[in-house]
C-alpha cells in the first residue's frame, strides 16, 4: 500500500457503518483495525463498541463522516430521480416506437397506476408549496 493510512475506517452497512480505529504502529507493522463504534445514520445514533468510551476526536471524526455520508446519500437520491425522469422518457419512446401489443398489455396497467400515484403526490406537494409561499408573502 502506498501513502499514509487514515486513522479511522468506516465499513458502510445498510443504515450506517461500523467504525474502526486503524493502527499501523505495532511491532509486526501490520494493519490492525479495532472496532470502536456502530453508527445508525437514519436516527443519528452512535453506540460505542463494547465497554469503550469515545474520545472527543473519535466523536468529531464520526460526526464529520456522518455529515458527509448524509450529504452523499441525499445527492444519490436526487441523481436517482433524475435517472427516473430519463427512464420515463425512454419508456415513452419505447411505447411509441418499438413496443409490441403484448408488451404493452404486460406493462400498461402497472405504469398507469404508478404514474397516477406519482402525479397525485407531485400535484399535492406543489399545491402545498404554493400555499406555503402565499402565507410567506402575506
Amino acid at each position: 500500500m502506498s501513502g499514509e493510512l487514515p486513522d479511522y475506517y468506516f465499513r458502510v452497512r445498510e443504515n450506517g457503518a461500523f467504525v474502526f480505529r486503524v493502527d499501523t504502529e505495532n511491532r509486526q507493522r501490520r494493519i490492525e483495525m479495532d472496532q470502536i463504534a456502530v453508527i445508525n445514520i437514519k436516527n443519528g445514533q452512535v453506540k460505542p463498541h463494547g465497554d469503550r468510551e469515545l474520545s472527543d476526536e473519535d466523536a468529531r471524526v464520526i460526526k464529520q463522516w456522518m455529515d458527509e455520508r448524509t450529504a452523499l446519500l441525499a445527492q444519490r437520491d436526487i441523481d436517482d430521480i433524475h435517472r427516473a425522469v430519463d427512464y420515463l422518457n425512454l419508456t415513452t419512446h419505447w411505447a411509441q416506437s418499438r413496443a409490441t401489443d403484448d408488451q404493452l398489455e404486460d406493462v400498461t396497467d402497472a405504469l398507469l397506476l404508478a404514474m397516477h400515484d406519482l402525479r397525485t403526490v407531485l400535484v399535492r406537494k406543489k399545491a402545498d408549496r404554493m400555499l406555503a409561499g402565499d402565507k410567506d408573502d402575506g
